[in-house]
């Protein structure tokens, strides 16, 4: 299975450093990234998919970038990677299927459904009239973050979540606290918006 997410890490880093630069580091990342994944082998099936796709590649780059940043530097990199390359491209897919009649109910039962039956966090789900709640008290992000010993990015995981979801015309989100920020859950609070209500 290859990682979709290596040529955007490596496009990515090609717009912040000199390409020989670039190309050093992502070879690093690389290096790193297939040593982790050595690491977690052994986790089951869609939890390894999603370490393997999604949150190891930017451990690796996060704890690459450290050799070449201070910690300043490397925050504001990672925070541009995360916020303006994955957090932007989320938000406009979600965007984009608010066009769809009933976006919100649609959204909202696959939501549930899949927090429901996922083995990448623990939670509880609540829902009523025009809202729905998530409160998760254990997290595959949070856990690989303090795994490999590199907590404080998971903040930047929780912040994918504010532009994802922010903004959009039919869709609300809220939260107060979340595991990455050192609260005991991610307290999730979506509801659809005044103006689309009928």
């Amino acid at each position: 299975m290859s990682i979709k997410q290596q040529k955007s890490i490596r496009e990515f880093l090609q717009t912040e450093y000199p390409h020989a630069r670039a190309e050093e580091i992502f070879n690093k990342q690389d290096s790193l990234l297939n040593k982790m994944l050595e690491s977690v082998k052994d986790e089951a099936g869609s939890r390894y998919k999603t370490l393997k796709q999604t949150i190891l590649p930017r451990i690796a780059l996060y704890k690459v970038l450290g050799e070449y940043a201070g910690d300043e530097e490397r925050t504001n990199i990672m925070r541009k990677y995360m916020l303006d390359v994955v957090a932007s491209k989320k938000h406009a897919s979600t965007a984009r299927m608010e066009v769809v009649p009933g976006f919100f109910y649609i959204y909202r039962a696959v939501f549930l459904k899949i927090m429901r039956t996922t083995a990448l966090q623990e939670s509880t789900q609540v829902k009523g009239k025009g809202y729905y709640d998530i409160t998760i008290t254990k997290c595959l992000w949070h856990e690989a973050c303090v795994r490999f010993e590199c907590p404080e990015l998971c903040q930047l995981f929780c912040d994918v979540d504010d532009v994802t979801y922010g903004g959009l015309r039919k869709l609300g989100f809220s939260r107060s606290k979340t595991l990455g920020y050192g609260g005991d859950c991610c307290d999730f609070h979506f509801y659809q918006k005044e103006s689309t209500r009928r």
